[in-house]
């Protein structure tokens, strides 16, 4: 069974992040998603899960750049609105999770063509046999 508080906390984080991103001057960073949160055990780290679509590389290593600057802005953000004593550590990455699962996907529906294109051939080859 999974820890509610850590739960509620992850989910509140969920929340105040965008608005803690919103809030901030740089353009790149206004309308980023997230995804998800989690967080360590003890709360003192929180991975932070990003939208990377319509985002290229160098772009991504430049957004990762900046809320590395901006993360105690955040932090003091989330203090601030939550009313919390202290604030886990934040580390914003990309998750390629969904690119990975539709690559995935990709590859099956190939497997697949290539299982009905075998049955097709050998049903074919049945029905020739049969009529010869």
């Amino acid at each position: 069974m999974k820890n509610i508080k850590l739960e509620r906390i992850q989910s509140l984080l969920k929340e105040l992040i965008p608005s803690a991103l919103a809030n901030l001057e740089d353009t790149r960073l206004n309308n980023l998603s997230v995804l998800e949160v989690k967080c360590s055990r003890g709360k003192y780290f929180a991975q932070v899960f990003l939208d990377p679509s319509f985002i290229t590389q160098e772009e991504k290593k430049v957004i990762l750049h900046q809320l590395k600057k901006a993360r105690n802005i955040i932090k003091g953000y989330c203090l601030e609105e939550s009313g919390w004593f202290r604030c886990p550590d934040f580390n914003f990455v990309f998750d390629d999770s969904l690119e990975k699962e539709m690559r995935l996907d990709r590859i099956f529906q190939a497997l697949q063509k290539e299982r009905n294109i075998k049955q097709g051939d050998k049903a074919r080859g049945l029905d020739l046999g049969a009529l010869e």
